[in-house]
């Protein structure tokens, strides 16, 4: 009986602590919510955002399975089928791609200024390179096109329980209309659950998966999100989006996602996105790096998470 009660009250302190370690956690993270709450009330447009700390599972967001415009936030998924189907022996890196003068437009594209006249056979792995590092558009859609477009991408993704997310269009298509980029839609969560993958390496074979991750750490394109506020040097593997500003002075998407290794040695997956702000490109960046410091601050720096 004695050793009966004493077994009861270790369970009930072992709860209690449990309790107050769950309260703890869950009154920081209610700071950091009501820090990005606030940074929402002040802008125009919709802040969507989801955070998970890839060791320990910690996770929060805000809007995080509402529907946000991808823009180029879609080429890690993209990057992510190609080097599965590399990996399945359908493709090559080493391969050469032909691409004709009339695949390379005149838009954000490394491929176009190496190659304007076109017509020349390119590397595979090239292409996947400017389309992850420089946010290639034409080599987004020259990828995409072997994957065999939007749908098959999408398939793919629903297959490997990457659910809210939808691919209709490619780059060309998005800028053919300014309502087509609206078919292109993840939640953040959709975005956290893929870059969970990538890290936990269930996805990909070893060295696709760090060649990925290698092409992710290597990019500045936007280099005012994420990364802007961190400490120098701090290691970021993201992707970024940017929709074009209408007549009207409507932004409908800018975007960040990416994994963030912390000073503790863990890494924290974030997704941040900004859609339909009147806002202006230095006030938006500026946003999505607050509400990254902010995270950072809060997962890198709480002693109860480092544990």
């Amino acid at each position: 009986m004695t050793r009966q009660l004493g077994i009861l009250k270790k369970i009930i302190l072992i709860t209690v602590l449990l309790s107050f370690h769950a309260g703890m956690v869950n009154a920081q993270h209610e700071k950091l919510l009501k820090k990005v709450d606030s940074l929402a009330s002040g802008i125009t447009g919709k802040i969507g955002f989801r955070v998970r700390l890839l060791e320990t599972g910690q996770q929060l967001g805000y809007n995080q399975d509402k529907h946000f415009v991808m823009q180029s936030v879609f080429k890690f998924p993209i990057a992510v089928m190609l080097l599965d189907e590399v990996d399945h022996g359908r493709l090559s890196l080493a391969q050469q791609v032909f691409i004709n003068k009339s695949s390379l437009h005149q838009t954000v594209s490394k491929l176009y200024e190496k190659y304007p006249e076109g017509n020349v056979s390119v590397p595979l792995r090239e292409i996947l390179q400017d389309m992850v590092v420089y946010s290639d558009n034409n080599a987004c859609d020259i990828i995409l096109g072997l994957l065999g477009g939007g749908h098959k991408l999408t398939d793919y993704l629903h297959k490997h329980g990457v659910k809210k997310i939808n691919v209709q269009f490619n780059e060309a298509g998005m800028h053919a209309d300014w309502k087509n980029q609206y078919a292109n839609w993840c939640t953040p969560d959709a975005q956290i659950r893929l870059l969970k993958m990538v890290f936990e390496q269930s996805l990909l074979k070893k060295e696709t998966n760090t060649l990925l991750r290698d092409l992710m750490r290597e990019t500045y394109v936007a280099p005012k999100r994420i990364r802007y506020l961190l400490p120098k040097f701090t290691p970021v593997e993201h992707r970024s989006g940017t929709s074009s500003t209408n007549n009207k002075g409507l932004s409908a998407a800018t975007n960040d996602v990416g994994i963030i290794t912390l000073p503790n040695g863990k890494h924290l997956a974030i997704a941040i996105f900004l859609m339909d702000s009147f806002e202006d490109a230095e006030k938006r960046d500026a946003i999505i790096a607050q509400i990254a410091k902010a995270a950072f601050d809060e997962f890198g720096a709480n002693r109860l998470e480092n544990k």
